[in-house]
């Protein structure tokens, strides 16, 4: 069966053996080395840790290291991107600054959006902060453009903004689901201080916000269906998809189409 410290130590073997001594400038008059790559002793010393405790780990003991202790393993082994994630995952820790989100699209992502249309589409982050959207969206929702950048959020929009308040047909269920969004956000992420002042503002400025939140909902709806009613085109079913780039995982996509050949017309003459 294979377990997680398992798998951690024959990690940090293998990513051990692989460096060459001489490119991280140790000495090389020391003892002849029996086997490839570097010395747990050096793998110690280059973390700041004890030796006895790389040994620990090597042997599949059953430790679980924090968060600092895997972050300087990681910098003494030098490991890629990946590599690096791949080691906070197994010893189910949260990398340092995994709370600093996106605040600028990803370009090859905002090209994207663009690229979707005439589908309505843009891109946030894990607050919900919008970071790119393509002209459709701004004609079906709202122009952010018109917004200032730290009003660009969609929970945000959707509670406080007076156009966004009647957007929505079934206004209840979309606001609920928003907050169980923000919650599931707020617990991956509790030491973003932006995003619990964003909760903050949102409770003391918005009853039915501060009543949605005390039902303590947990969701995520990646994909689902609104019913709009717009000012210009009427009534308009739209569905969502949400994708998360693999590449850029704290960026979220969403897309949207219409969902019966009346919406479909309507926002034809809308977006035309």
């Amino acid at each position: 069966m294979i377990t997680s410290t398992a798998e951690l130590a024959a990690f940090l073997r293998t990513r051990r053996e692989r460096l060459d001594p001489r490119d991280l400038g140790l000495p090389s008059h020391r003892r002849s080395r029996r086997t490839p790559g570097l010395r747990r002793e050096e793998v110690a010393e280059l973390a700041g840790i004890s030796v006895d405790y790389v040994v620990r780990l090597e042997q599949a003991r059953g430790l679980r290291p924090s968060a600092d202790v895997v972050e300087a393993l990681a910098r003494a082994l030098r490991l890629a991107p990946d590599e690096r994630a791949y080691l906070f995952g197994l010893t189910r820790q949260r990398p340092p600054g995994d709370d600093k989100p996106a605040t600028t699209a990803e370009p090859s992502l905002a090209r994207l959006v663009d690229d979707l249309s005439p589908r309505p589409a843009m891109l946030m982050n894990h607050r919900y902060d919008v970071l790119a959207w393509n002209d459709e969206m701004a004609r079906l929702f709202l122009d952010f453009e018109t917004l200032p950048p730290p009003r660009r959020n969609a929970i945000w929009v959707c509670l406080m903004h007076p156009y966004m308040r009647g957007l929505y047909v079934d206004r209840e269920r979309v606001v609920r689901e928003g907050v169980a969004h923000l919650r599931t956000a707020w617990a991956a992420h509790p030491d973003d201080r932006v995003l619990s002042d964003l909760i903050a503002e949102c409770l003391a400025g918005d009853e039915e916000f501060a009543r949605l939140w005390s039902t303590q909902d947990v969701k995520v709806n990646a994909r689902g269906q609104k019913l709009l009613d717009h000012p210009e085109a009427g009534v308009i079913t739209v569905q969502f998809e949400t994708l998360r780039p693999v590449q850029d995982p704290d960026q979220l996509l969403v897309v949207h189409r219409a969902a019966d050949d009346e919406s479909q017309s309507k926002m034809d003459a809308l977006l035309a």
